[in-house]
């Protein structure tokens, strides 16, 4: 598993809190100094974080278990779309819908409208719609496919939740909280750490940030699936050696005599040789007188 160093999340800006009056005292462990009025967080304990977040995500992920990745704020947006995109994970990088998680059954059902509408288009039921009404129909569509169209997917609860700003996206945290979802958040120095499982000490703001951490969880979550995929095949493997082993001894004995018998070909048929036709028979000579 690719590990993050000390280096890179400094050169990526992650050291950087927020000013000393906006910072939350559950913080302090996390903090390493105070530079002109801004809280500088210590980067040998993200590392360590990060490893910790990385490891637990793999294995959720190598259970064949979804992780649903959370962040709303602009800067955020396309690099969680891209990540979560990259490894199939469901994603929420618009406007957190309330009760997504604690009324899962009803986001179901508008997930499943997007799914009928695209039906009736295309066997042909809305043709006879008028143009007002199409139009209606299609940004509905729109609309649906905008805020909820990247979890399509998701079929069930998320297994595991990851949040970028968890002050911004306190609601998912809460609801995650209620149902006893795991959480991993990449926490500022003006958030409250408490109810994060995972915590993740680092700028929240900058971009540069943001990806190196995602980088580093994504591809952990990447060799989970690979992991899953190879013992998916030997598994299977396993299972054709236990049926062959568990065939009867004659049985077994008659295959493999029948797989090592060489293969005989068989002669090509002799084409018949076309007899040669008979000569005329000669005339009788005259009887001499």
């Amino acid at each position: 598993m690719p590990r993050t160093n000390f280096d890179m999340l400094l050169e990526a800006g992650c050291h950087f809190g927020h000013l000393r009056r906006k910072w939350n005292p559950a913080m302090a462990p996390y903090i390493f100094m105070e530079r002109n009025g801004i809280h500088i967080i210590d980067l040998h304990k993200t590392v360590v974080k990060i490893d910790e977040a990385a490891e637990a995500l793999k294995q959720i992920a190598k259970s064949g278990k979804k992780i649903l990745f959370v962040a709303t704020k602009k800067q955020a947006k396309s690099i969680v779309e891209e990540k979560a995109t990259s490894i199939n994970m469901p994603y929420v990088i618009e406007r957190w819908p309330g009760g997504m998680l604690t009324n899962f059954p009803t986001i179901r059902k508008a997930v499943k409208k997007m799914a009928t509408i695209d039906k009736l288009i295309a066997d042909g039921t809305y043709a006879n719609l008028s143009k007002r009404e199409l139009l209606q129909v299609t940004r509905q569509r729109a609309k649906l496919e905008k805020n909820l169209g990247s979890i399509s997917d998701l079929t069930r609860l998320p297994s595991a939740l990851f949040v970028v700003d968890v002050m911004k996206e306190n609601i998912a945290v809460k609801e995650a909280r209620r149902l006893g979802i795991p959480v991993f958040g990449i926490v500022d120095t003006n958030s409250n750490p408490d109810d994060i499982d995972f915590v993740i000490p680092a700028n929240d703001d900058a971009k540069d940030s943001i990806d190196v951490i995602l980088t580093a969880c994504c591809a952990a979550i990447a060799e989970g699936l690979e992991e899953r995929k190879a013992e998916k095949a030997d598994e299977k493997a396993a299972a054709e050696q236990n049926e062959e082993a568990a065939e009867p001894r004659p049985m077994r004995q008659r295959r493999a005599r029948k797989e090592a018998a060489p293969v005989v070909e068989e002669p090509a048929a002799e084409e018949p040789v076309a007899e040669a036709p008979a000569a005329p028979a000669e005339e009788d000579a005259p009887a001499a007188e």
